[in-house]
């Protein structure tokens, strides 16, 4: 059974940065479509990045997110940097088995638990 374990979330001034890993034990997934997704409080599930043979932004942090993986340790990561006080959230990875909409949360079947980010203003 896959398990997908996030990692790396905190406290951070704004304007600073954090690395998220996500690390994947039961299989290897990371070949799939690999997904971060963020949550709010009182808000949504949103997309964020996400990895297949190319990757994909949201708009509303391109330029200042980074998402990768690395197949050897079977970790995604998510490099996040200029970091804003609307990036707070509960930050999720996924994996799927779909190559299109990778921005839809429907499109994976393997959620982590989250780890919480918070910028302070």
């Amino acid at each position: 059974q896959v398990q997908l374990v996030e990692s790396g979330g905190g406290l951070v001034q704004a304007g600073g940065s954090l690395r998220l890993s996500c690390a994947a034990s039961g299989r290897s997934v990371l070949t799939n479509t690999m997904g971060w997704f963020r949550q709010a409080p009182g808000k949504e599930r949103t997309f964020v990045a996400a990895i297949t043979w190319k990757t994909t932004y949201a708009d509303s942090v391109k330029g200042r997110f980074t998402i990768s993986r690395d197949n050897t340790r079977n970790t995604l990561y998510l490099q996040m940097n200029s970091l804003k006080p609307e990036d707070t959230a509960v930050y999720f990875c996924a994996a799927g088995r779909n190559y299109s909409r990778v921005y839809e949360a429907s499109r994976y079947d393997i959620w982590g638990k989250g780890t919480l980010v918070t910028v302070s203003s």
